[in-house]
């Protein structure tokens, strides 16, 4: 593996200089995991209708290793991490949006005995999260880093967080103010830490309040790794004037003041595990995805304490992902589940609006953008629909040599898709 410079080169230099007269549509961001809200919704347009690898490809360049994190796009520079597969190296790449030159790529830490991951995991699964002029970049426990945005300094990193993954790590981190929040739920150990992003300080850390043993007939703990495990990336929320920290655990989901890591509520969920999606927000109700087998909770803000049932507006537990994360639009949730159905939910209800197969599996979370719904399969297919809660419309199909299970971005007027050999930038044909 290529180990270059913290430096950017000459010319790559003189690239982002050239760019510093864009218009400002071209200065928009994607800085975190599902975009600029964190919703998985982007203003861009115009974007193409059916992306393929024959169609709309502005350039496509090749990301060495086995990465499932979706890039981040600040000004004219796109960030991802990568990692081998043995998860010994785990790198750092930045790649130029306008010509798809790398512009660095650097193994930022060396993992000496790496946990155990899953096959279907990657070792460099979250995603970065760009704020102030600073790229924050984790990899789990074994490594968390802040960088420069313009020189590429590194300004602090951290090595010394306790945290057994099981199969591997997957919650991105999370910017609020001047703190950085991430999500530790492993086998041993499950807490969530806020770090002063500055200094790279904890500021707090507040241990899950339930520890979640199955005990047998005969005393023994059993399902210990998987039921104490979780994936799910943190939101920031508004209730009545004040933040809330929105964050899902094992088989428990969770609200805790964002200042000082206090507990605020909990809705515990025994018959799920293993959260992957991040929450949405919306009419005064939180949706979460409960886990492994697939459900939605729509749990009403509000309540202290332990929630009981009544806190509770539905349940759904026909046709939902468990690790792609949902889309809000119009009052109604777009969903397509891991086995490929699509699906479209009204949101203040529950009721199912309309389902339909599209074909494939899924990890990647999907888009909204331009009034269409991108979803990419594990298999090398993006699908595009409308985000019509009266009815399933397709819009367009287009296949890539290689599957997707990172979640695609949208900038300008430009797609970023990457799969798990390559980072596209598509744009609708003129």
């Amino acid at each position: 593996m290529r180990e270059a410079s913290p430096r950017f080169s000459n010319l790559a230099l003189g690239l982002l200089l050239s760019l510093a007269a864009l218009p400002a549509v071209a200065i928009e961001e994607w800085p975190q995991f599902r975009g600029p809200l964190g919703t998985g919704q982007s203003f861009a347009s115009p974007l193409p209708i059916a992306p393929s690898e024959s169609t709309g490809v502005r350039w496509k360049t090749a990301i060495h290793g086995k990465a499932w994190s979706s890039p981040v796009i600040s000004g004219p520079r796109i960030w991802l991490t990568t990692a081998s597969e043995d998860g010994a190296e785990l790198s750092l790449l930045v790649v130029h949006r306008e010509s798809g030159e790398i512009l660095r790529d650097e193994v930022v830490y060396r993992v000496q005995n790496p946990q155990f991951c899953h096959k279907f995991n990657s070792y460099a699964s979250p995603t970065p999260v760009i704020s102030g002029g600073k790229v924050y970049v984790t990899f789990g426990s074994p490594y968390t880093a802040c960088f420069d945005e313009e020189t590429g300094a590194k300004l602090w990193e951290r090595t010394d967080f306790v945290c057994n993954h099981y199969r591997g790590a997957g919650s991105s981190p999370v910017v609020w103010g001047d703190l950085l929040f991430m999500n530790f739920d492993g086998s041993d150990f499950q807490y969530v830490v806020a770090l002063d992003r500055h200094t790279g300080k904890n500021v707090w850390r507040t241990e899950r309040s339930v520890d979640f043993k199955d005990i047998n007939a005969e005393g023994k703990i059993t399902g210990e790794g998987d039921f104490r495990k979780a994936f799910a990336t943190p939101i920031i929320t508004d209730w009545q004037g004040s933040p809330l920290l929105i964050s899902s655990g094992a088989k428990c989901h969770y609200a805790y003041e964002p200042s000082t890591g206090k507990e605020l509520w909990r809705f515990e969920e025994r018959a799920q595990h293993s959260a992957s999606s991040r929450p949405l927000v919306w009419d005064h109700k939180v949706f979460f995805q409960s886990g492994f087998k697939g459900q939605i909770l729509a749990i009403k803000l509000g309540g202290t304490g332990v929630l009981e049932e009544t806190q509770l507006a539905w349940r759904l537990k026909k046709a939902v992902p468990s690790k792609p994360s949902m889309l809000l639009s119009d009052g109604a949730l777009f969903m397509v589940d891991d086995s490929g159905i699509a699906s479209c939910v009204d949101a203040s209800t529950g009721e199912v609006l309309w389902t339909e197969r599209v074909g494939g599996n899924f990890s990647a979370s999907p888009l909204l953008a331009d009034g269409r719904i991108y979803a990419c399969n594990e298999e090398g297919k993006v699908t595009t629909f409308a985000s019509d809660k009266t009815g399933f419309h397709l819009l367009g199909e287009g296949t890539f040599e290689s599957g997707f299970m990172a979640s695609p971005a949208a900038v300008g007027s430009a797609l970023y898709l990457r799969s798990k050999t390559h980072l596209y930038r598509l744009e609708s044909q003129r």
